[in-house]
């Protein structure tokens, strides 16, 4: 899974799940709600239109809708917890990570 791209924010996973129907999201308004129905049925060459507007919507909509982890992926985000070590003692940085998972410990120890 890639860590490039758009921010994707607590309250945007949550809505996307909740608009998927998964576990720990929460509605959003109508106008958003509306969004997320155009995004999940879009061609793509519509949905890159939106992208250029709702980045982070578009790209947490494509993980839903694409990726085999994207689910948990989402649930993490909205969590508030490091996509990679599920730590929830943040803060997280704006790819989804702990500020130790962003800058890991070099290999021989000397940082």
């Amino acid at each position: 899974m890639s860590t490039n791209g758009p921010t994707i924010t607590p309250d945007v996973a949550a809505h996307v799940l909740f608009h998927y129907g998964r576990e720990g999201g929460y509605q959003a308004g109508s106008f958003t709600t509306a969004l997320l129905t155009a995004m999940g049925t879009a061609d793509p060459t519509n949905l890159a239109r939106l992208a250029a507007a709702f980045p982070g919507y578009v790209a947490a909509v494509t993980f839903i809708q694409y990726d085999p982890d994207g689910v948990s992926y989402l649930q993490d985000i909205a969590a508030g917890r490091c996509t990679r070590c599920k730590n929830a003692d943040g803060p997280n940085t704006p790819t989804g990570l702990c500020e130790a998972c962003a800058r890991p410990m070099p290999l021989d120890g000397v940082a």
